[in-house]
C-alpha cells in the first residue's frame, strides 16, 4: 500500500504524465460517445445480450473449450493448454527452438505480458520485437504498457520523439507522421524476416474453431501470415458460442475499445496454410492459458472473467485518468500488466489478493468503469470484495480504527444523525475558500483529499457541483434491479436488406474511413483500376495467380505500361525468402472481396487458393474488386445469408474496413501504418 501511494504521488506530481493522460481521456471519451450513438437505444440492448453470451460461456466453459479445441485441431491448429505461466514460457520455447528460431515478431498480446514472455525468449538468445507501434514504443525505452489498448498512453509526443532520436538514430521530431514512417520503416524488415509470429487473441469460436484477432495497424496480420510459424496466446475463458455471437462482440469491442465501428482489420483464422494456398504460415499454434483462471472462476470474483479486455473501463476511471496505468504495482512494486477497475479485481484474482488486493483501495467506486462496460461487468461489487478478501490478510486494525469505523458506520444507518451531520457540514463549508462551485482546502485529515483536487459542496440536503446532483439515487451501476436483461426480440433484429438500399451507405462508409470507392462495370473494371493505379503512380502490381481476376483485368494493366506480378510465397526457403521480400517492393495490390459490408464500410477476403493475403496487405496501395450484389447491410446479414459456412471452410478471413491506421502518439490518427495507406474499392 505504501508504494502504491508512492506512485501516486509521483504520477500526481508529473506534468508531463497529466497532460498525457488528459488529451487520452477527452478524446477517448469524445469517440465512443460517437460511436455509441450510431447504435439503437445508444447499445443497450446489444450489451444486454453480449453479457447473456459471456455469462453462458462462463456458466458451460468446460464444455465449450472442449468443442473449441476440438474443432480448432480438427481445422489444423495445434492446441496446447498451460497451467500456468511457467508451462506456457515453456511450450512457446519448444516449439520456436524447434524451428531455430532467432527472430520473433510479436503483435499486442496482454496475455504474453502476464506470463513473462519476452523475458524468457530473450534470455534464450532469441530477438523480439513488438510490431504494435505504442508496445515498440514502450520495448524502446524499457517500460512495460500502461494501458491495455494504448500501451504509451503515458508519453507525448516529445517523449517519443526523443526515443526514436535516440533508439532509431533519426533526427528528433516532434511530426507524428514522420515518427510514425520511421516505425513503419524498422519493423518492415522485422516481419520480411521474422521466422516466427506470436499474436493474442480477442475470442475464440467454440462452433467453428476460429481465432479472432482485432487491429488497426496491420501487424496483427503481418505476424499471423508471414512468418513460417505462427502461435497464438488465449486466455481460456476468451471464448463465444457461435460466429453470430462473435458479430455481437464485434459491435461492441471497437466502438469500447478505441471508438470505431469495427477495427480496420479482422482476422478469421481457422487454420495454418493448406496445400493449395498462396501463402500463410505452415505452422499454426494455439496455447490456452489457465493460469489461475480456473480457480478465479469457482470463487466470488468470477464475474471478472466476463471482461473482453476494451480498455473502456480505465478510459472512464477518473482514478487511472489521474493516475496512469504504472502506478498499479503490488506489495513489492511488482508492476500487473492489468491496471485500472479490470485490474483491480484480475489482479488480485490471478496473481493473489495479498499481493495486490490494496490496488482496490485506490477506487473512489463511483461506478464510472460498471457504466463504460459493454459486457456489464459489475466491477463496483467486485472493487468491494477485493477490499473484503484484502482486509482478511491484513493485520487487526488498531482500536482506534475499529472505534472509527463503528461510529461512521452508526451514522450511515441511523438517517436522522447523517441528516444533522450534513447540515452542521454545509454550515462549517461556508467558511471554507472555494472556487468554481468546489472547495480548494479542506482541514486535516480531510485535506489528504484537497491535496491534489477539489471538493464538492454540501448545501445540507445534496451534494452539488455547480448546483447539480453528485451522485445519482440508485447506484449507477445496476440496470433492471441489478440484472443484466436479454429481450428475446433482439436476436432476430437484423434483417436482410436490398442491395440499393446498402450501397450508397456502403459508400458513404467508406469513404468515412478514408478510401475511395470506384463505381464499374464488368467492361469497365479493367480500365477503371488501371487509370486508378496509373494516377496513384503504381507500377508494380500484385495480382492473384491463376484465374483469381476477373477477365480482362490482366491485360487491362499490361496496355498501361502496369507490371502485374502473382503473389505467391513457395513454402519452403530459401525461395520463399527471397520471393516474399520481392514481393514486399510492389507499390500496389488487387484483392477479389468475398462481400462488402455496408454499416461498416468493409470487404470480406479470403486467403485461398487463387487469393492471396499478401496483395491486400503488403503494398502501400491496395485496389478491391467487390460485386455490388455481394454488399450485405451488416456481419449478422452476410452470416444469416450463409457466411459463417463459407468463412467455416476457409483457413483464413479478413473483414478489412478502409487503409490501415493508428492513434498511439498522443491520440493523433495517422493513415497508413504497416499495411496499405491508400484503398479504393471498385464496386462492379
Amino acid at each position: 500500500m505504501t508504494l502504491l501511494r508512492q506512485r501516486i504521488r509521483e504520477a500526481l506530481a508529473n506534468p508531463a504524465l497529466q497532460s498525457a493522460l488528459d488529451k487520452n481521456a477527452e478524446r477517448r471519451k469524445e469517440v465512443r460517445a460517437r460511436a455509441f450513438a450510431s447504435l439503437p437505444d445508444e447499445g443497450r440492448p446489444l450489451k444486454e445480450r453480449a453479457h447473456a453470451i459471456r455469462q453462458a460461456v462462463m456458466d458451460d466453459l468446460d464444455a465449450l473449450l472442449e468443442t473449441f479445441v476440438r474443432n480448432a485441431e480438427r481445422n489444423g491448429i495445434r492446441v496446447h493448454r498451460a497451467r500456468d505461466a511457467a508451462a506456457a514460457r515453456r511450450i512457446v520455447l519448444e516449439i520456436l527452438q524447434t524451428h531455430e528460431t532467432r527472430l520473433v515478431a510479436k503483435s499486442k498480446s496482454m496475455v504474453s505480458e502476464e506470463i513473462g514472455l519476452n523475458e524468457a525468449l530473450e534470455a534464450a538468445g532469441m530477438r523480439v520485437v513488438e510490431t504494435d507501434l505504442g508496445e515498440f514504443i514502450v520495448q524502446l525505452r524499457g517500460e512495460k504498457p500502461a494501458h491495455i489498448i494504448t500501451p504509451a498512453v503515458h508519453l507525448r509526443r516529445e517523449d517519443v520523439g526523443r526515443t526514436f532520436a535516440e533508439k532509431l538514430g533519426i533526427p528528433y521530431t516532434t511530426d507524428v507522421s514522420v515518427m510514425n514512417a520511421a516505425a513503419r520503416r524498422t519493423l518492415r524488415e522485422v516481419f520480411l524476416r521474422a521466422e516466427a509470429g506470436i499474436s493474442g487473441v480477442n475470442f475464440g469460436v467454440a462452433e467453428s474453431g476460429t481465432l479472432c484477432i482485432v487491429t488497426n495497424e496491420g501487424n496483427g496480420r503481418m505476424v499471423t501470415t508471414l512468418p513460417k510459424v505462427h502461435i497464438a496466446l488465449m486466455g481460456m475463458e476468451r471464448l463465444v458460442p457461435t460466429l453470430d455471437d462473435l458479430a455481437v462482440m464485434l459491435d461492441l469491442l471497437p466502438r469500447s475499445a478505441t471508438g470505431q465501428k469495427l477495427t480496420t482489420y479482422v482476422s478469421l483464422l481457422n487454420g495454418p496454410r493448406r496445400p493449395d494456398d498462396p501463402d500463410g504460415p505452415q505452422e499454426r499454434h494455439l496455447i490456452l492459458l489457465d493460469n489461475g483462471r480456473g480457480a478465479l472462476r469457482e470463487g466470488p470474483l468470477h464475474d471478472a472473467l466476463l471482461c473482453i479486455r476494451c480498455g473502456a473501463c480505465l478510459n472512464a476511471c477518473p482514478t487511472f485518468r489521474e493516475m496512469g496505468g504504472h502506478a498499479y504495482v503490488g506489495d513489492r512494486g511488482q508492476p500487473t500488466p492489468y491496471p485500472g477497475p479490470i485490474g483491480s479485481v484480475v489482479s488480485p484474482g490471478l496473481f493473489g489478493v495479498e499481493h495486490f488486493g490494496h490496488l482496490a483501495k485506490a477506487c473512489t467506486l463511483c461506478g464510472a468503469c460498471a457504466e463504460a462496460c459493454p459486457v456489464g461487468v459489475p466491477l463496483p461489487d467486485l472493487l468491494l470484495e477485493v477490499r473484503r478478501e484484502w482486509v482478511e490478510t491484513r493485520p487487526p486494525e488498531t482500536r482506534g480504527s475499529r472505534l472509527g469505523m463503528r461510529a461512521y458506520a452508526w451514522m450511515m444507518t441511523h438517517p436522522e444523525a447523517y441528516r444533522l451531520l450534513r447540515k452542521a457540514a454545509a454550515l462549517g463549508m461556508r467558511l471554507l475558500p472555494r472556487k468554481d462551485g468546489w472547495l480548494t482546502w479542506l482541514p486535516a485529515p480531510l485535506n489528504a483529499w484537497t491535496k491534489t483536487r477539489h471538493f464538492p459542496i454540501m448545501d445540507g440536503r445534496r451534494w452539488t457541483v455547480d448546483g447539480r446532483r453528485w451522485m445519482g439515487e440508485g447506484r449507477p451501476w445496476t440496470v433492471d434491479g441489478g440484472q443484466w436483461t436479454v429481450d428475446d426480440r433482439m436476436r432476430t433484429s437484423h434483417a436482410a436488406p436490398r442491395t440499393s438500399q446498402s450501397m450508397p451507405i456502403f459508400s458513404a462508409e467508406v469513404t468515412g474511413l478514408n478510401g475511395e470507392v470506384i463505381r464499374c462495370t464488368p467492361d469497365t473494371l479493367g480500365q477503371a483500376l488501371s487509370d486508378w493505379l496509373c494516377a496513384k503512380e503504381a507500377r508494380t502490381v500484385l495480382i492473384p495467380p491463376g484465374e483469381g481476376l476477373p477477365a480482362g483485368v490482366r491485360a487491362a494493366l499490361r496496355e498501361r505500361g502496369l507490371h502485374p506480378v502473382e503473389a505467391s510465397l513457395p513454402a519452403a526457403d530459401p525461395a520463399r525468402q527471397e520471393q516474399l521480400e520481392a514481393l514486399a517492393e510492389a507499390e500496389a495490390g488487387i484483392a477479389v472481396a468475398a462481400a462488402g459490408l455496408a454499416s461498416t464500410g468493409t470487404v470480406v477476403l479470403v486467403g485461398e487458393r487463387e487469393q492471396p493475403q499478401t496483395s491486400s496487405l503488403l503494398p502501400p496501395i491496395s485496389a478491391v474488386i467487390l460485386r455490388e450484389a455481394d454488399i450485405h447491410r451488416d456481419l449478422q446479414s452476410f452470416l444469416k445469408a450463409g457466411g459463417g459456412e463459407f468463412i467455416g471452410e476457409k483457413s483464413a478471413v479478413m473483414l478489412v474496413s478502409g487503409p490501415s491506421r493508428t492513434a498511439d502518439i498522443e491520440m493523433t490518427l495517422t493513415i497508413g501504418v504497416h499495411g496499405p495507406g491508400t484503398v479504393g474499392i471498385f464496386v462492379v
